[in-house]
């Protein structure tokens, strides 16, 4: 995932009326092609089949993350075009041409990444062995997802689709790992190119068991699979034939392992990626905690591919899954001197590094800086595809976004969620997208002083649609009982106004932090400022690192002044024949100047007295 210029191309064909506004953003879109580098985006994908949730629902779950991405809702609304009509395929990535397929005669809604039948499609790039990319292909990746939504009800229809897209067009990107999901079963497909000039991919799609969970995060994972199991296993007849081919496998059919032929593993799959899909896991499955000598590079034992977990989990239980640093971990990112005075669980890019001739690297979390846009699908089978489907969406990190529930049925989205307000070359207070960014980037820097406001803001909104949910719903029930228009329309009015309050509020939350942190201060809930100052650990850093430099020392008046008092003190009270008072003062003006006589001639007399009092005392009355 990088970028979003196919969305608009591609929406020329059933939304005429975006003609003219393109034209006005294409300079931006020219921005994005110069800022495009080739480096590897990642992304993450969570799957929770409806027997491991609570309520029934199929989840997917995914974060768009790119430095080159501006997140924003895509939205194209269901249309029918005329036999013979050519859609025109670019390039997700960088808007590039990539040539012509026939149009389908009838297209879905799709909002986000899912359709009003439910289905979902997510993905990761894990790229593979570089020699089977086909730059001659004219589907890639992105157009892939959102032409497939358009045009498939169910996964399995989905599966079948995205191949005999590839099969007949020819695949143009590198390995991806795509989610698929509709409101009874989830799969996990792996694909990768033939190399240039050659059409087709080589594939595997596995049904993910009902109770189950999976997940997946830039690398294949993938490896072996049955070979005789339509209905749970489906793969390209030359899968394992064009590996013997290439020379990536020679063992025997039944041992091959899919993501070893076409992914081999390396430090960053294991650390970077599947650490990602590991540290998901072992948050729903105490088990899996195990699993960090195979992340840590100790072990070679690969996670499994899906696990169950140990109690059902919940739409709110899967955005708090997606939210995550590997806190409580060997990883955890709020700790050590990159975390900063304030445990920040964030890393200055690149993610690798060097000191001296040596590589080092960064963690790489779920939650993170670069995220376009992210989202928690629920697609449920004992409701109408009407209201069954929900695309929760997200602007930005994952960890500081709010969820709000857009149904894919919908006729239109909120404002500030839609194509073309902004871009990464234009801010925006328009957008959503920026808005969050805002207030993510205000909260970075003072992560463990502010966090805990942002979670209370964030809690509060998506608290407030998960409460309204079932009342929302049963609404929507009743209308479509009447009208299916007049349900759409209600959950179309209920889906914008969520958004547009949803956007407000964090707008004015940003105002809000900028109010209550400035200039280095917290202040209270009197508005009075508190100097917080640098927790003790990191004093501790700051004084060890630079030592005598920033010790603070007096100058030669003041200890002119404290010696000259403490005499005068020390004075005071040998007069008063206050013996022990006076020694403390001129043991206290030597510290000050411990050259000077009068201080300790007055100490040694003192000394004297008080050794004579203490023997009087024994002679009266301890004899």
């Amino acid at each position: 995932m990088r970028s979003f210029i196919i969305i608009l191309t591609s929406m020329f064909h059933n939304n005429p009326g975006i003609k003219m506004k393109f034209k006005s953003i294409i300079p931006y879109l020219i921005i994005l092609l110069f800022i495009y580098n080739a480096s590897i985006d990642a992304c993450t994908n969570l799957i929770v089949t409806k027997g491991a949730s609570n309520d029934g629902s199929v989840m997917v779950t995914y974060s768009a993350d790119s430095y080159n991405l501006y997140g924003e809702l895509y939205h194209f609304k269901a249309a029918v075009y005329p036999k013979g009509s050519m859609l025109e395929v670019y390039e997700w990535d960088t808007g590039k041409f990539l040539g012509k397929i026939p149009q389908a005669e009838v297209t879905y809604n799709v909002v986000g990444n899912m359709n009003e039948h439910q289905l979902v499609i997510g993905e990761t790039t894990f790229t593979g062995r570089k020699e089977l990319r086909n730059k001659q292909g004219i589907i890639d990746y992105g157009s892939l997802i959102y032409i497939t939504l358009q045009r498939a009800k169910t996964a399995r229809e989905a599966i079948k689709i995205m191949t005999d897209l590839v099969e007949e067009h020819g695949y143009y990107s590198t390995g991806e790992s795509f989610s698929i999901a509709d409101k009874n079963e989830a799969w996990i497909m792996e694909l990768i190119g033939k190399g240039e000039g050659i059409k087709g991919a080589i594939w595997v799609a596995r049904r993910i068991p009902d109770g189950y969970v999976s997940g997946h995060a830039n690398q294949a994972r993938i490896t072996t699979f049955p070979l005789d199991d339509q209905e749970n296993c489906l793969y390209a007849k030359d899968v394992i034939s064009f590996a013997r081919e290439k020379g990536y496998f020679n063992g025997k059919d039944d041992n091959f392992n899919f993501a070893s032929a076409y992914n081999p593993l390396d430090f960053g799959g294991i650390r970077y990626c599947d650490a990602r899909v590991w540290s998901m896991f072992r948050r729903i499955n105490k088990d899996v905690d195990k699993y960090i000598s195979y992340i840590k590079g100790e072990t070679a034992e690969r996670m499994p591919l899906w696990i169950k977990p140990d109690e059902k989990i919940s739409v709110h239980n899967v955005m708090q899954l997606m939210r995550d640093h590997f806190e409580g971990t060997d990883l955890d990112m709020t700790k050590g001197v990159a975390a900063g005075a304030y445990g920040m669980p964030y890393r200055c890019s690149p993610l690798t590094w060097e000191v001296d001739g040596q590589k080092y690297f960064n963690e790489r979390p779920i939650s993170t800086y670069q995220t376009g846009f992210s989202f928690v699908s629920q697609s449920r089978s004992h409701l109408p595809d009407e209201i069954g489907g929900v695309l929760w969406f997200g602007f930005d990190d994952t960890y500081m976004t709010v969820y709000a529930p857009m149904y894919t049925s919908i006729t239109d989205i909120p404002y500030n969620y839609k194509i073309g307000l902004a871009s990464l070359g234009e801010f925006s207070w328009d957008s959503g997208f920026w808005v969050f960014n805002a207030v993510s980037n205000f909260v970075y820097p003072r992560y463990s002083l502010a966090i805990e406001d942002l979670q209370r803001k964030q809690n509060e909104l998506e608290g407030a649609f998960l409460v309204k949910q079932e009342t929302i719903e049963n609404a929507a029930l009743s209308l479509l009982k009447k009208s299916r228009g007049e349900a759409i329309q209600y959950l179309t009015e209920y889906s914008i106004n969520a958004g547009i309050n949803t956007y407000k509020t964090w707008k004015k939350y940003f105002e809000y932090l900028n109010m209550k942190y400035m200039d280095g201060v917290v202040k209270d809930e009197y508005g009075e400022p508190i100097r917080v100052g640098y927790p003790e650990e990191f004093r501790r850093l700051i004084a060890k690192e630079d030592g005598e430099d920033i010790k603070v020392f007096k100058v030669q008046e003041e200890i002119e002044a404290d010696y000259f008092t403490n005499i005068m003190k020390g004075d005071e009270c040998l007069k008063n024949k206050d013996y022990k008072g006076a020694k403390e003062f001129y043991e206290t003006a030597l510290t000050s100047k411990p050259e000077e006589t009068y201080p300790k001639e007055k100490i040694e007399k003192i000394n004297l007295i008080l050794n004579s009092i203490e023997e009087l005392h024994k002679v009266q009355f301890e004899e």
